[in-house]
């Protein structure tokens, strides 16, 4: 015999070609149906969707940032750019005519590439590395005091290109700026002595113009003010070019500027190109730099992080018309599977056994009557164990020490007292009811 508590609506076992009876209870199978797959999805859709979408924004971000990464950011007199504001054809030129040109985009690069060739030179027997070594420095503006001090302490000569007052301040203590000169790329003759600027003849120097000590040779002067400056200093020649627009790819081959520009960098040596990349210490654009040569947006911020920056606001948005969608009133549908009641107390039952659980069965089974009981009694929940147990004798034929081991007594150690005490509960509820 099978005894369990008449615990209500639970799902124990479900037949599906059963009809359901007047005493039977709708409970919802546990298991999904047919239609569990379409409202699992249906509830999944819109978050997967989102997800979806941001992994592969992901991924077009980081293909485009791995196509990007090589491309330097700052275009301007790059020798390995080879659009109108570059500076490949120059390093071409150069290159064809015995010199070596080394890019750099770092004061870090330009340093160690220096070094490099010092060891050379060194193990070559050369007696100094200034002698065949010229560091080229583009848009000097772009670089930190600390950058610039770091670049004074190598040997190399100096090629300055549009150099500003803290540039000059530091790697030519002796040359100061006197504003600016002619247009940015204006044509200017030469006016000066030194060979490499009187055989070049007229050239596009225009820019910002400075003041040479006496020791000087100042060529392409405006007002009085050279826009092309070379002197000797510690040792090392240092050139000054005040405008840029020369050494462009669209404007090498016009009048002397391929000229002006071999000679003065020279043949048979080494150049290291160093073109800074904009950073957060110096972002000012010193006058005479073309349009093409600034972004319109923000130096500070790289593309790459503005594209971050497009698609979180594109999830964002996404998420806010997820979650601003109108939801609609609820549903009600019927259940499934319907389960008699009878068959749920069958299959608490069978659990019960399984787990050989005698002592939840026995309180379920002694909980179950004296709900139904107490009311009989005229008590509530809340009374005392005594009080229950002296209402109990008094309304049955039993004496109490027996009620209170029915009701109170300890938990059934076998199958057989949980059957026994099922029936004494059973026959002592009769009583109290019957009387």
């Amino acid at each position: 015999m099978t005894v369990a508590p008449q615990v209500g609506q639970e799902t124990a076992e479900s037949w599906p070609g059963q009809e359901p009876d007047d005493a039977g209870v709708d409970v919802a199978a546990s298991s999904g149906g047919p239609n569990a797959f379409g409202t699992d999805w249906r509830r999944w859709r819109v978050p997967l969707a989102l997800i979806g979408f941001i992994v592969v924004g992901g991924i077009v971000v980081a293909l485009i940032g791995a196509l990007t990464a090589s491309r330097n950011v700052n275009p301007y007199l790059d020798p390995a750019n080879s659009s109108l504001v570059g500076a490949h054809a120059l390093a071409d030129i150069l290159g064809e005519r015995g010199s070596q040109v080394v890019r750099a985009y770092s004061p870090s690069s330009a340093v160690a590439a220096l070094g490099r060739a010092g060891d050379l030179q060194a193990s070559a027997g050369t007696a100094s590395v200034g002698a065949r070594t010229t560091l080229l420095i583009t848009s000097p503006a772009l670089l930190t005091g600390r950058q610039l001090a770091r670049l004074a302490r190598t040997r190399a000569d100096l090629f300055l290109v549009e150099p500003g007052r803290d540039a000059l301040a530091v790697l030519s203590p002796g040359v100061s700026l006197a504003g600016g000169g002619a247009d940015f790329g204006e044509l200017l003759p030469p006016r000066c002595g030194l060979t490499a600027a009187r055989l070049a003849g007229s050239a596009n120097v225009g820019g910002l113009a400075y003041r040479a000590p006496s020791q000087a040779i100042g060529c392409y002067p405006t007002d009085g003010h050279p826009s092309v400056v070379r002197l000797t200093a510690d040792g090392r020649t240092i050139t000054i070019l005040g405008g840029g627009a020369a050494m462009t790819n669209g404007g090498l081959a016009a009048n002397g500027n391929a000229a002006l520009l071999v000679n003065l960098l020279g043949s048979r040596r080494l150049i290291v190109w160093l073109t800074p990349e904009p950073t957060g210490a110096a972002l000012v654009r010193h006058r005479g730099s073309p349009p093409s040569a600034a972004s319109s947006r923000p130096s500070l911020i790289p593309w790459a992080a503005w594209l971050v920056v497009i698609e979180l606001g594109v999830a964002v948005a996404l998420a806010a018309l997820w979650r601003a969608r109108r939801l609609g009133p609820l549903i009600t549908e019927r259940l499934p599977v319907v389960v008699r009641a009878s068959e749920t107390v069958e299959g608490h039952g069978r659990l019960y056994r399984s787990l050989r659980a005698r002592n939840k069965a026995a309180a379920a089974l002694r909980k179950a009557m004296l709900s139904r009981a107490l009311p009989v009694l005229g008590l509530n929940r809340d009374a005392s164990d005594d009080a229950v147990a002296d209402a109990l004798a008094a309304r049955s034929r039993l004496e109490r020490s027996a009620v209170a081991g029915i009701v109170y007594g300890p938990s059934p150690a076998t199958d057989a007292e949980l059957v026994s005490l099922a029936r004494s509960l059973d026959e002592l509820e009769r009583q109290v009811r019957g009387q």
